[in-house]
C-alpha cells in the first residue's frame, strides 16, 4: 500500500494540482445545518487546506490535524485562522465534547478507524456529526471520453495491483458500512455529487502525479494524451459526501 506520506514529499505540487471541491459541497453543509458561523470544526488529515480554506471562510473555527510536516506548514501559511496541529488522527490528544463537526476530506482510506471512530465520538458534542467525503477521479456514470480511453490503457499496461484495503472508492455502500461500524456513529446524509472542470495537458500532468497509485511516468503520458487530444480535455468527477451523527451510545 502506497505511504500516506507521499503527500508531504509534494507538498506544493499538491496544493498546486488538486482541484478544490464543488460549490455544490459546501452549499450542502450548509442545508443540513451541520457548517456555518461559530461551528467548531475537526478536520483530520487537511493536506494543504483544500477543505481547511472553505469551512475558515465559512465562519467556523477549525482545528486541522496533519501528519505531514511539510503541508502542515504550508497549511499554517494558507490558512493561518486555522489551527494546526502536526500528528496523526490516531494519536493527537483531543479534548473531549469539544467539537460539533468532525471532518474528513479525501484521507479516510489513510485512517485506522478501529482507532479513529471512538476518539472522535468522544471529541466530539452529544449531537455532533462526521462529514466524510473524497475525489473519484473519473465519473463512471458520464460518457467515455477519449481521454478517459486513454487513461483506461494506461492503467491497463500497469498489470494487477494490489486493493487499498478498505471498499473501494466508489463503494459508497461499503464506507457507510464502514464508518458505521462500532455504532460510534449513524448515518444522516448521502449524496454524490457530480462536476466537471477543463484541464490543460500540464494541470493534468501534475494532477496524476499527486495520485499515490500513478508513477510519474504514467503521469507525463496522461499528460502527452491531452496533447494528442487538443490540449484541453474536460474531467467529469463525483465527490460521494457522507454526514453521520455521532450515536448517544455506541455498542461497544
Amino acid at each position: 500500500m502506497p505511504d500516506p506520506m507521499h503527500f508531504d514529499g509534494m507538498a506544493d505540487l499538491y496544493d498546486r494540482a488538486r482541484p478544490p471541491y464543488p460549490d455544490a459541497l459546501w452549499s450542502r453543509l450548509g442545508a443540513l445545518g451541520v457548517l456555518g458561523s461559530g461551528t467548531r470544526v475537526l478536520e483530520l488529515g487537511a493536506g494543504s487546506g483544500l477543505a481547511t480554506a472553505p469551512m475558515v471562510a465559512a465562519g467556523a473555527a477549525v482545528t486541522a490535524v496533519e501528519p505531514g510536516p511539510a503541508l502542515a506548514d504550508l497549511l499554517r501559511r494558507r490558512v493561518p485562522e486555522a489551527t494546526v496541529v502536526e500528528g496523526t488522527a490516531e494519536s493527537v490528544p483531543l479534548d473531549d465534547a469539544a467539537f460539533d463537526l468532525a471532518v474528513v476530506a479525501t484521507a479516510v482510506h489513510w485512517l485506522d478507524l478501529d482507532v479513529v471512530l471512538p476518539r472522535l465520538h468522544r471529541a466530539l458534542v452529544p449531537g455532533g456529526h462526521l462529514a466524510v467525503w473524497r475525489h473519484v477521479f473519473g465519473d463512471p456514470t458520464a460518457p467515455l471520453t477519449p481521454f478517459r480511453e486513454r487513461v483506461a490503457q494506461i492503467v491497463r499496461e500497469r498489470g494487477d495491483v494490489p486493493p487499498r484495503p478498505g471498499p473501494a472508492e466508489l463503494d459508497t455502500t461499503g464506507w457507510v458500512g464502514r464508518l458505521t461500524a462500532g455504532g460510534w456513529f449513524a448515518v444522516r446524509h448521502v449524496d454524490e455529487l457530480r462536476w466537471s472542470v477543463d484541464l490543460g495537458a500540464d494541470q493534468v500532468r501534475d494532477l496524476f502525479t499527486t495520485f499515490s497509485e500513478w508513477s510519474d511516468a504514467e503521469a507525463e503520458a496522461a499528460g502527452r494524451a491531452v496533447r494528442d487530444l487538443g490540449g484541453r480535455v474536460t474531467e467529469h468527477y463525483l465527490t460521494p459526501l457522507l454526514v453521520l451523527r455521532r450515536a448517544g451510545t455506541p455498542t461497544r
